[in-house]
């Protein structure tokens, strides 16, 4: 038996006696660390003459494969043997209550902005944002709101504090978001050189009024919608606002009653009614048991248009908007409007939704007719 069987021997009965993988690792030092009996082999092959090396070289460079197979199989099975005993001592009572880290919940509001995305998103529409800073003529000028309209007085709009002198426009916290709608027309007709594109977009984020009680805040949030197409008719807002609110609602019974209005931006002009129904003494949406309103729209005004550089002869289209804080209490059985602001977690515990637990309107509403 040659010194390499001897130490390969010697090695293997080590390896197979080992109890523990500390036992385990000694070994594995023993023979193959820096100092180990198979590297000083492998250390003396340098010293030999080419004939000596190779007739030397295959069995100790064997020698090391054998052992360092071994090592892995019996680490392997110690590993397992360590696992088993540590699972029979330790036991998890799973029926036990687990005591759940405090978290936070979607708000009403957030929520309600998903929902309306994605129905939207079905319908074909794009989100759209803009500043909610926003000067007199994107706020007022360009949607046909005369200098002497109500909207304007200080008692409805908050004005932003300009320095003394300064010779820029007005500035406001915005009181709805239909400036977005007008930059949106504008930056459209700026890209097509005044020719136009279909546009289909929804304008969600906060606006600002002065005005306080349960159903008003001087912060709240709304979302309008635009259209701007050719052949535009109001059978299209009616169609959008019907599929748009029993998506919402998930009810087939929602019923709307278009009347009469007036707004600046659009002509003609109406507010929009939906039927409701007593349930356990409380309004829902859906059924025709009464009418209440739930939003204003119309057809764009051609005046609007042209301020955006598009040809009303060519180009006509219709918006609409509400106030998705509205929207939230009629959906969610909100009664007052004020707390959703106050930032109580006892509140936003009972009508916040889980992280990974709200409700999704993933079933979409289909392709539009």
């Amino acid at each position: 038996m040659t010194d390499t069987d001897e130490l390969q021997t010697h090695l293997l009965a080590a390896i197979a006696a080992a109890a523990g993988l500390d036992a385990l690792e000694a070994v594995r030092v023993e023979a193959l660390g820096k100092q180990g009996r198979v590297t000083a082999l492998l250390k003396t092959l340098g010293a030999l003459s080419p004939e000596e090396r190779q007739a030397r070289g295959p069995a100790i460079h064997q020698l090391r494969e054998t052992v360092t197979a071994a090592i892995a199989a019996r680490k392997a099975v110690l590993e397992q043997v360590a696992l088993d005993a540590q699972l029979a001592s330790e036991a998890l009572d799973m029926t036990l209550p687990v005591d759940l880290p405090a978290g936070g919940t979607v708000h009403p509001v957030s929520q309600v902005m998903d929902e309306l995305a994605e129905i939207f998103a079905d319908l074909g529409f794009a989100v759209a944002t803009g500043p909610e800073i926003e000067d007199d003529w994107h706020n007022f000028g360009a949607l046909n709101i005369p200098d002497t309209h109500p909207a304007r007085a200080m008692q409805d709009t908050f004005y932003v504090a300009q320095a003394e002198g300064a010779e820029t426009a007005p500035l406001v916290l915005r009181t709805h978001t239909s400036p977005v709608q007008i930059r949106t027309m504008v930056e459209v007709a700026r890209r097509q050189n005044g020719a136009g594109a279909p546009i289909r977009i929804i304008a969600p984020g906060r606006v600002y009024r002065s005005d306080w009680d349960a159903t008003h805040t001087p912060m709240f949030h709304q979302v309008e919608g635009l259209v701007i197409d050719k052949g535009i008719t109001l059978g299209h807002l009616k169609w959008t606002l019907e599929t748009f609110l029993k998506a919402f609602f998930e009810r087939d019974d929602v019923v709307l009653r278009l009347r009469p209005s007036y707004f600046p931006f659009t002509e003609p002009s109406a507010e929009v009614d939906v039927g409701f129904s007593v349930e356990k003494g409380k309004r829902v949406v859906g059924g025709d048991q009464g009418w209440m309103e739930v939003l204003g729209s119309g057809m764009v005004h051609p005046r609007v248009i042209a301020n955006c550089g598009l040809d009303p002869d060519e180009w006509q289209g219709f918006a609409f908007g509400c106030g998705i804080d509205r929207l939230a209490m009629l959906k969610y059985g909100i009664d007052d409007l004020r707390p959703m602001f106050e930032a109580d977690s006892r509140w936003l515990h009972h009508y916040g939704f889980a992280a990974l637990d709200v409700p999704t309107l993933s079933g979409g509403v289909g392709s539009p007719a």
